[in-house]
């Protein structure tokens, strides 16, 4: 459904800050049916979706690399991969597994590429966790020319909990100024199970990440996780399990400092009735990788609208 925002008062600049998210940075139609990604569009490499698993897939802003994870093989059970391509016109091609330190013996996922294309997010099972009992945290590194890196940061216990964090993505948005959205496990409040996932959002400070907060308007006491979010801040993507299934959602907001409306279900053309994941938004704001398990393996798709 497109979304438009009626304005009978006089336009003045004060009031492009309330509107609507879909009319302030384009008029978006529906999304259309989701595809294999080697079929989709120029299409790629015939070993990017294999028997084994493929998924949490992230577009690079200038669309020309593709990181995921998959446990084709390698030196633990999910290893991060990138696939590129010289432009939106070319196909996909051959994905290459990260070396090491990125890629460990522990499990390692999530993977996630800064604006600037060189600060590079992503989560891992291995050694130097917060807590006493095996959990995934995140972790930061500096990419050089060649997607190589010297060493990875841990984000600290701030950020990271004793329970499971997920799918970080940055984000600099007007009047907040860095941020980063990121599911966890942790006991959200009182009332919270222990391991439901929520979304959360840390702000920077001082050049660091701090302590995050639920994101209000969005969480429930079902499964939120994997967050994406639009370059102007104003859309939100994420995975949910709140009707029996794993389904993508969206929420949207009037302006950055606004309340997250209610989450939307993508609906059936790119929901299906197996389980969907990790949604990725490109920087244009009009094409959607998910990870999805429609095919009988964890597969990447893509949708457009």
């Amino acid at each position: 459904m497109r979304r438009r925002l009626k304005i009978v008062l006089p336009a003045v600049v004060s009031m492009l800050l309330v509107a609507s998210s879909a009319f302030a940075f384009g008029d978006f139609g529906d999304w259309g049916d989701a595809e294999d990604i080697e079929t989709h569009g120029a299409g790629a490499d015939d070993d990017l979706n294999t028997r084994a698993t493929e998924g949490c897939p992230f577009i690079s802003p200038d669309g020309k690399m593709l990181f995921f994870a998959s446990n084709r093989g390698g030196l633990s059970g999910l290893d991060i991969w990138v696939t590129t391509r010289r432009s939106e016109n070319d196909p996909w091609g051959e994905p290459v597994k990260l070396g090491a330190p990125i890629n460990s013996p522990a499990d390692d996922f999530c993977p996630t590429i800064s604006r600037d294309g060189k600060t590079f997010f992503f989560v891992s099972t291995r050694d130097g966790h917060c807590g006493s009992t095996l959990n995934a945290d995140i972790y930061t590194a500096r990419f050089d020319s060649r997607l190589e890196v010297d060493s990875v940061t841990h984000l600290g216990c701030e950020v990271n909990s004793p329970w499971d964090e997920h799918s970080p993505f940055p984000a600099t948005l007007p009047g907040e100024g860095p941020v980063l959205f990121y599911s966890s496990a942790r006991p959200a409040n009182g009332n919270d199970a222990p391991g439901d996932h929520d979304i959360y959002v840390s702000p920077m400070r001082g050049g660091t990440y701090r302590a995050g907060h639920a994101l209000s308007g969005v969480n429930t006491t079902d499964n939120e996780g994997q967050p994406n979010v639009r370059r102007d801040g104003r859309e939100l993507f994420f995975w949910s399990d709140r009707e029996e299934g794993a389904d993508i959602y969206s929420a949207a907001r009037l302006s950055v400092t606004g309340e997250w409306g209610s989450p939307e279900n993508l609906g059936p053309k790119v929901n299906s009735d197996d389980s969907e994941t990790r949604p990725s938004l490109s920087w244009d704001g009009t094409t959607l990788y998910f990870g999805s398990t429609r095919s009988g393996q964890s597969d990447i798709y893509v949708t457009t609208r």
